[in-house]
């Protein structure tokens, strides 16, 4: 293999999928955490899936259950929170936390799991 190395590898190492903190103000004036991960093709694919409809909200809705994560790692939401998020959050802070997930960008400020935990 040459010393250069396979250029998939190259694009692996460049994708910097470490979780990333994200800080999020609900309309209470109250700060939450989840740790996110950049979206993923495979991802995407699941979430359209199982949001079973072309409803941009169901969508998002998925990728938040998905990829919203407690400091160790651990999701902050399962499936079966779904009715809640729908019908007992307000709207507004369910966007708020919809769009921090897609919203994930290597160019954040925030910081990732590995420089927190160092």
């Amino acid at each position: 293999m040459p010393a250069t190395g396979r250029f998939i590898d190259k694009l692996k190492k460049a994708a910097r999928l470490d979780p990333v903190k994200k800080e999020v103000e609900l309309d209470s004036g109250e700060v939450v955490e989840m740790w996110v991960t950049p979206l993923t093709a495979a991802e995407r694919d699941r979430a359209k899936k199982d949001a079973r409809s072309d409803d941009p909200t169901a969508f998002a809705l998925q990728l938040l259950v998905r990829k919203a994560k407690d400091e160790s790692g651990q999701p902050l939401f399962s499936q079966g929170d779904l009715p809640v998020l729908r019908n007992e959050i307000r709207d507004s802070d369910l966007q708020k936390l919809m769009l921090a997930v897609i919203g994930v960008e290597e160019d954040d400020e925030e910081h990732d799991m590995k420089s927190t935990a160092e």
